[in-house]
Parts: structure tokens; sequence; C-alpha cells
């Protein structure tokens, strides 16, 4: 086989594979959209690790938390992040669950940023 055989039989191999996992890549992460909801911690349930956040607009959104949740402005949730909070949550949804990638407490922002 001359070089340029191979050449071309490497090129087609490596355009192959970046059209299959790349296309399979680009699928899973057009299902991470992050998201933000603004509003008031309703509710905080530590053994389902879920909370209920209440935006603005009045609309209720059941969202859960992981290990891998980040918490900035509170000690975590439960705790420095419980009922009445309020909160800016971004969280990423697969097939009808919402789970919170990072959590603020819009409160403490909101209290420092006036002193």
């Amino acid at each position: 086989m001359s070089f340029r055989s191979k050449f071309r039989l490497g090129l087609a191999a490596a355009i192959i594979a970046v059209l299959t996992f790349g296309v399979g890549q680009a699928a899973t992460w057009a299902q991470d959209v992050v998201h933000i909801v603004k509003g008031v911690v309703k509710s905080v349930d530590k053994d389902t690790k879920t909370m209920v956040v209440k935006a603005a607009d009045g609309t209720e959104h059941t969202i859960k938390w992981t290990d891998k949740t980040t918490v900035e402005g509170g000690k975590e949730i439960g705790k420095g992040i419980a009922e009445g909070s309020k909160v800016s949550v971004k969280y990423t949804e697969k097939a009808g669950e919402k789970t919170a990638v990072g959590v603020k407490d819009a409160g403490k922002a909101t209290a420092k940023a006036v002193e």
C-alpha cells in the first residue's frame, strides 16, 4: 500500500471517528442546558434532597440537589439556605427532573451590596 493510500485510509477513519463520537457528544451537551430560577425557598426536604423555590411569577419549582451542587453565600442547603431564603438556583433538567448545579443565597448578596 502506498503512502497516499495509507494517508487516505487514516483520514477517512479519523473523519468517521469524529462524526460518530462528535455527534453523540453534541446530543449529550444539548441535554445539559443550564436554567436559572430566582425566588424564595418555600420548603426544604433533607431526606429526599429537594427544595421548592417559588419564583416571582408564582410558579413553584421542585429542585433536587446532590453532593456536587455548589452553595454560595450559605453554609449548606437546609442550614444556611432554608425556608424563606431568597435564592438564585442554576439547574439542569432531564426527563422533567430538575437538578441544582449551584445555589446562591441572593438575600446575603443583596445585603452586602447595600452595606
